[in-house]
């Protein structure tokens, strides 16, 4: 499975539990997709996720919007899936969503914006600004080795009004170049359920997933039950920097901080309190998210 492949299944997951949830908080939200490269058959995939919500849509509007180089002729053949989908193309790059979210009218409504640029630049401030500026706005970014060169992913997002942000690096067959896949909400259930869609990939074809934080990062197989051991280091590691923190807290720092789900993070707490590394309070009862935990020593 090439990397777009496995971007393409993301985003597609990404739609199942986007849609829903906009829907039900407007009665009008915007999909752009935009692409600095050839775009493939990303842009059908998403189209067929958006008809598979038909049932959604009655009384409300979904515009999708197509923003690549041939952006006429790849919206000319997308037809419309259901009744309440408008599909537009805008000519151009990546650097051209913030004049395609105006011409949506996507303003005071939800908006998802997937950002595909594996070749191209990384986003400018007023690209990411303007992504943000849907309520809530979503960000799904592909950047390639180039973008990412010097590139500080967090600081730009959380300048731009991102206070979620998790980043995970597709590592190839080959090990040559390596995507960063990013994804920024204000959602925490936006942020689960994109890590839930990156481990539930179907046969990655060899592809692997690496912290891009974490220098020392050894790349894992893509499977439903990762391994877990990264996930340990580093939270052992974040709580000798604090010392205590409630699961809450931790739960967080997984899912932003590291490539796992923020339910793997009550799976290594078991074990490490089971193993005495870590202690609580209060000391019984289950797991909860107001239970603290803290370093033994």
């Amino acid at each position: 499975m090439p990397l777009r492949a496995v971007t393409g299944h993301l985003l597609v997951r990404q739609l199942g539990h986007w849609l829903p949830d906009a829907l039900h908080r407007s009665r009008r939200a915007t999909l752009v997709q935009a692409y600095g490269g050839d775009p493939g058959g990303t842009p059908e995939a998403a189209l067929r996720a958006c008809g598979e919500a038909a049932h959604l849509l009655r009384g409300r509007q979904l515009t999708v919007v197509v923003v690549a180089e041939h952006a006429v002729d790849v919206a000319a053949r997308l037809d419309a899936p259901a009744p309440g989908v408008a599909v537009h193309g805008v000519p151009g790059g990546p650097d051209r969503v913030p004049v395609a979210l105006k011409a949506a009218a996507a303003a005071g409504a939800p908006v998802l914006t997937y950002l595909d640029a594996p070749t191209g630049p990384a986003p400018g401030p007023a690209t990411l600004a303007a992504v943000a500026g849907g309520r809530p706005g979503e960000l799904f970014m592909v950047l390639g080795p180039a973008a990412r060169a010097g590139y500080d992913h967090r600081a730009a997002l959380d300048a731009a009004g991102f206070p979620l942000v998790t980043a995970v690096e597709l590592v190839p067959p080959d090990g040559d170049g390596r995507w960063l896949v990013v994804y920024a909400t204000r959602l925490g259930r936006a942020l689960d359920a994109f890590k839930e869609a990156l481990w539930a990939v179907d046969g990655a074809g060899g592809v692997r997933y690496r912290d891009p934080d974490d220098p020392d990062a050894a790349p894992v197989d893509v499977t439903p039950g990762p391994d877990l051991a990264p996930l340990r280091r580093a939270l052992v590691a974040h709580l000798d920097r604090v010392r205590r923190a409630g699961v809450t807290d931790l739960r967080r720092f997984t899912a932003t901080a590291t490539i796992y789900r923020s339910g793997d993070t009550d799976r290594v707490l078991a074990d490490l309190l089971a193993a005495g590394v870590v202690g609580r309070e209060p000391r019984d009862g289950r797991l909860a998210g107001d239970v603290v935990i803290s370093t033994s020593s």
